[in-house]
């Protein structure tokens, strides 16, 4: 992760300089421009007269009678859909930290076939706001269910469910955040004004991670913050992700990466830090195998690693990628796994042979920034910075893929347990929200019994 960003908040206001600083153009925005020629992203209505909370959410019956999923008049600006997407692909800069990395990575792609329906569009919820503190780190949304969706808005830690449509606030932690149980190791005073950079939602377990290495833990059945704690004192210290994971015996584990070049393990039943490996750049993404024998380090170095999750001993160096990695997921079948890269590739692995990625898919306007599979095995999304999430059938051997065209900076992406839904958070000024696509089943046996 770039250093500089680990007090990303002394230098940005909000998110509104970052896009500046970083050319992400706001579509909005660019859509205002377009129309009468001047930026007011801060005015409190749209130029349709409607306050911007009150644009109206967009049903699967609305998209499928013409309207745009967002909510987006076409109609009323002075530019078409095609157009603007033709504007921002050309328009959009992706972030580099080694320059060109992005052009020299498209030489080794493999084409895929477009056009893949997986997942239909079902809802996108206006209410329900998916913002982002830092323009690397994009996961902050989770689904434990396909009804149960956490999120970090602004300050705000919330739980929205997609069947009784309520929205509730479980942390908020622009105040004060101190646990109400003692264990040893935990921050009793807690912590003020905690920037969320960071979050992960498994089995009743809320972790958050913030941009001084805060750790906090909230148990889902259990009132209050549960621990509290700081990994590092380091100046750059920003938790990047954590992974929650169940041992074979059955305990709720998991594992923090830091800008410090730290991996931690800790332990929710005794609420205690019991593994720490050190590496030689900072840990942007870590994943556990299903097996939870190895785990995928990648970060701030092209290269990244498997490592033997008991001892920390490097197994295998994974080489090919050209810039830095920020996420990683290993396949159901515990044989294959996901890097994603600021290079806008997605490269496939095979344990069984690593010389090589086996397949490498490209983005295309930027980084790899999150990628998920699906409990069965059968779908891999992978996520750009904004507007683009591709869907790959994995039985295809990653030929077949179906892509997901918005405008908006990605907050994070989620499968359901059962596959069911996606879910994806959409941060933008004017139209962000959380959109819902749900999974197409193939019922055709059904019609031959007609």
């Amino acid at each position: 992760m770039r250093g500089s960003m680990s007090n990303y908040y002394d230098d940005y206001d909000d998110i509104d300089e970052m896009e500046d600083e970083y050319d992400l153009d706001d579509p909005a925005d660019d859509m205002v421009d377009e129309q009468r020629g001047i930026r007011d992203s801060d005015a409190e209505d749209n130029d349709y007269g409607q306050p911007n909370d009150k644009i109206p959410d967009t049903s699967s019956v609305d998209a499928r009678k013409g309207r745009d999923i967002q909510g987006i008049p076409w109609e009323q600006i002075n530019i078409t859909r095609k157009k603007y997407r033709q504007s921002r692909l050309e328009q959009y800069k992706n972030y580099e930290n080694v320059p060109n990395s992005g052009e020299e990575a498209m030489k080794d792609c493999k084409p895929t076939e477009k056009g893949g329906m997986y997942y239909e569009f079902r809802r996108n919820t206006r209410s329900v706001k998916s913002t982002i503190l830092h323009f690397q780190l994009r996961n902050l949304v989770w689904a434990t269910s396909k009804h149960d969706i956490y999120l970090v808005s602004h300050y705000s830690i919330r739980h929205w469910s997609a069947l009784s449509g309520v929205d509730t606030e479980l942390i908020n932690v622009q105040g004060h955040v101190a646990p109400r149980e003692k264990h040893a190791g935990s921050l009793l005073e807690g912590f003020s004004q905690t920037q969320v950079s960071t979050l992960a939602v498994k089995d009743n377990l809320l972790v958050a991670g913030g941009f001084q290495g805060e750790l906090i833990c909230k148990h889902l059945d259990r009132e209050g913050i549960s621990f509290c704690c700081r990994t590092t004192y380091d100046d750059n210290a920003i938790t990047n992700a954590v992974d929650i994971f169940n041992t074979s015996s059955g305990a709720v584990h998991f594992i923090a990466s830091n800008n410090d070049s730290g991996v931690r393990y800790y332990d929710m039943e005794r609420f205690q830090l019991f593994k720490h490996f050190q590496f030689e750049w900072p840990v942007n993404h870590t994943s556990l195998s299903p097996d939870r024998k190895v785990v995928v380090i990648v970060g701030d170095d092209p290269d990244g690693l498997l490592i033997d999750a008991n001892s920390g001993k490097t197994l295998h160096s994974i080489k090919g990628h050209r810039d830095y990695s920020f996420a990683s997921a290993w396949s159901p079948d515990g044989r294959t796994f996901a890097t994603g890269n600021q290079d806008k590739t997605c490269r496939i692995w095979d344990v069984r042979n690593l010389s090589k990625s086996v397949h490498v898919l490209r983005g295309n306007l930027g980084a790899i920034r999150s990628i998920r599979f699906t409990s069965d095995g059968q779908f891999m999304s992978m996520a750009e910075p904004a507007d683009f999430v591709h869907i790959y059938d994995v039985k295809s051997d990653y030929n077949k893929r179906q892509e997901l065209d918005f405008f908006g900076e990605i907050s994070g992406t989620s499968f359901s347990p059962d596959t069911d839904t996606l879910f994806v958070g959409v941060w933008d000024r004017m139209y962000g929200s959380l959109l819902q696509f749900g999974r197409l089943y193939n019922y055709s046996y059904l019609d031959s019994l007609f």
